[in-house]
């Protein structure tokens, strides 16, 4: 049985999770805005992350205990850092803003939304993670609510740039997101310094291939207030949340918390983009809900005292 502490310290990280969904869910309709402007994608999204390491790094540099911390790195941590870096950020931030130059948010949030289930395979291969019949069935009433949302899909020829590019970035999606898990709970570093040393890495290597293939476009004050809001808010802050909320939540729960982005980015659409939802979606959406409340909810119910679907701790 858990305790009163261990619940409350999850309770935390998963409220945690919620705030930053939230905020990256308000970055789908920001991003929008900013493609329909002609802002480059790849360089958009480095833009973005680099001015986000920018706003981390003073943090970093002048806090002593940080400092030593990022000299006491060996070889191994900055391997591990890097790798974080170019999965989480430059492929798989990179390739859902190009994903979203060419595909409807709601055809690339459906996609993401098969995360899970590659993760949930990965824990049960590993068996580094165990997954429970119960977590199963509420990963199945998830991708259930997304295909009951968004099929049937018509997807035109000049949308397969866009969907290679969302493949893409639900692999590395996946990966980072066991990745990100294993780095934050096994090297001990302090989520600041995890998330401002991968984010520097890739944000800058993003840039960098965005400049040299796309260009920087022209920006306005408009865009640039954006690009400021998503570096500051919705992604200094919000992965530096993410990342300490990685410490106590196993990757499927984070990963399922991260598919609630799928109905608050419906309703923001609703609500700021002008698209309505019919039965079938709002049936969709209370499928996910259902789901992700199932996997979080699960461990305080009577059930979660007995054996779990494999051997090992419960997650």
């Amino acid at each position: 049985m858990n305790s009163p502490t261990k619940n409350k310290k999850h309770l935390i990280a998963v409220s945690q999770a919620l705030l930053v969904t939230f905020l990256w869910s308000t970055s789908w309709v920001l991003i929008k805005i900013g493609l329909q402007a002609d802002l480059p994608p790849v360089t958009f999204a480095g833009l973005r992350y680099t001015l986000a390491f920018l706003c981390l790094l003073p943090l970093v540099a002048l806090a002593p205990h940080h400092r030593q911390s990022v000299r006491n790195f060996s070889p191994r941590t900055w391997l591990e850092l890097i790798a974080l870096g170019v999965i989480f950020y430059t492929l798989t931030q990179g390739a859902q803003f190009v994903s979203l130059s060419f595909l409807p948010s709601a055809t690339l949030s459906l996609l993401l939304n098969f995360s899970p289930i590659l993760i949930a395979f990965y824990s049960m291969s590993s068996r580094h993670e165990p997954t429970s019949l119960v977590q199963w069935g509420g990963i199945l009433l998830t991708v259930a609510g997304a295909l009951i949302y968004f099929l049937p899909l018509s997807i035109e020829t000049g949308l397969v740039p866009g969907l290679l590019a969302a493949l893409v970035g639900v692999l590395a999606n996946s990966a980072s997101s066991i990745f990100g898990r294993y780095i934050n709970s096994q090297s001990k570093l302090n989520p600041l310094i995890v998330t401002a040393v991968s984010m520097g890495i890739g944000g800058v290597i993003m840039l960098f291939i965005g400049i040299i293939t796309q260009g920087m476009g022209e920006l306005n004050l408009t865009q640039w207030a954006i690009i400021g809001w998503l570096a500051l808010v919705n992604t200094a802050l919000a992965f530096t949340l993410w990342n300490k909320s990685l410490q106590t939540l196993t990757a499927v729960e984070s990963s399922i918390i991260n598919g609630t982005m799928l109905p608050q980015i419906a309703i923001l659409a609703w609500i700021f983009l002008g698209e309505p939802l019919n039965g079938k979606e709002i049936l969709g959406l209370v499928f996910v809900l259902a789901g992700t409340l199932i996997v979080q909810l699960w461990r305080y119910l009577p059930i979660s005292r007995q054996k779990p679907y494999k051997q090992g701790d419960t997650v």
